[in-house]
């Protein structure tokens, strides 16, 4: 992974302190994972372990990391902060030793990925304090991207796209839905991707399935094939696109079901602005701005067949998924279907100086149909 400074801001450390303050919190606790990633920029690995970067309020923030992982914690992004990274040794109690610097806290917030085997630890050395997740202090400063982050999403987002363009010749009847994965995902990683987080190749039936991976049906004419795939880029974010093809003709009610999402694509909205912002979809998104394109490859009418997508934006390495809406590239593989700050959960400020939201949304069916005669409904 990269070690781009222009990703890992040294400000941003005590734009983090800032906001430990302002919440009113006495601690803000991040272990490995999307949150320590985005302040620090050390991608640390996840083990039984603790490596915990502790933010208290009004004193100065530190790393601890076990003796072992200790250049790995230099030669990172966190080497280069104004920050201490202390150490602790295999006979230490590194719950105590943050307990020690801290003080009594009686408000924490923790990594939203931090595993239970060190949240009933802290729980265990902070008995009084409530506990939030740090979303609540990181999503704010996370919906916000610098020129270089827009950057690193934009080439997350072109790569993807590039392997997408090669999918309809791939899609091709006789062949299986693992055949066609195997040449995406080494696609995936020849468009410059360091590694492939999932590909999904659901034909027929199995295109009901959004969540599907590959088996050993066979392709046939007329399937609607849904693929969506994503990975790793050596900036540390992560693309993820869904299309749907069809094979040949895409059966008539699928069909008119996509006509509907176009043209309400291109309908204007009734409002817009900051007053009332757009709810963020937790469905696939339709990239309607596109003619789509049969898995033959020929360009035909919008009505031909459909390329529904979510092309997301990872806000700094794979890990910023809580300032995400709906799918697109973020910090890591997977995230929350959902804005943590979308006006049905109780924000109104959605847009603001910085923020980032795609501007190709969708729509879902509300049911699911698998039907073997006319198969890859959904």
């Amino acid at each position: 992974m990269t070690t781009d400074p222009a990703l890992y801001p040294s400000e941003r450390l005590t734009q983090v302190a800032e906001a430990v303050r302002v919440r009113g919190l006495d601690v803000l606790l991040l272990t490995p994972g999307p949150d320590l990633r985005y302040v620090t920029g050390y991608d640390a690995k996840q083990l039984e372990r603790l490596t915990c970067l502790v933010v208290p309020a009004g004193k100065d923030p530190f790393l601890l990391v076990p003796e072992l992982e200790l250049k790995a914690a230099q030669a990172s992004p966190a080497g280069a902060l104004s920050l201490e990274i202390m150490t602790w040794g295999e006979t230490a109690h590194p719950f105590g030793m943050i307990k020690s610097r801290v003080g009594d806290a009686h408000s924490i917030a923790l990594s939203d990925r931090m595993w239970a085997l060190h949240v009933l630890q802290f729980k265990d050395i902070f008995p009084e304090a409530e506990q939030c997740l740090a979303s609540a202090v990181l999503s704010p400063l996370r919906i916000r991207k610098s020129a270089a982050e827009i950057a690193a999403l934009k080439a997350a987002g072109e790569a993807i796209d590039r392997v997408h363009a090669n999918v309809p010749r791939w899609l091709k009847p006789g062949l299986t839905e693992r055949q066609v994965g195997t040449k995406i995902a080494e696609a995936i990683l020849a468009e410059g991707h360091v590694q492939v987080d999932f590909v999904i190749v659901g034909s027929g039936p199995n295109a009901a399935s959004p969540h599907t991976r590959v088996s050993d049906r066979v392709i046939q004419e007329g399937d609607v094939v849904v693929v969506d795939i994503g990975g790793t880029m050596p900036s540390g974010y992560c693309s993820d696109c869904t299309r749907t093809y069809a094979v040949g003709h895409a059966p008539d009610d699928f069909t008119r079901y996509y006509e509907v999402l176009y043209h309400a694509r291109k309908r204007p909205p009734a409002s817009s602005g900051p007053a009332s912002p757009p709810r963020a979809s937790t469905g696939r998104r339709a990239r309607s701005s596109r003619t789509p394109a049969t898995a033959s490859g020929s360009s035909t009418a919008p009505a031909t067949a459909s390329a529904w997508s979510h092309t997301r934006t990872r806000t700094s390495s794979r890990q910023h998924d809580p300032a995400g809406a709906g799918h697109g590239l973020l910090y890591r593989a997977r995230h929350l279907p959902w804005s943590a700050r979308c006006p049905h959960r109780g924000h109104r400020d959605l847009h603001g100086s910085g923020e980032h939201w795609p501007g190709e949304h969708g729509g879902r069916l509300p049911a699911v149909e698998q039907r073997p005669a006319r198969a890859g409904h959904r």
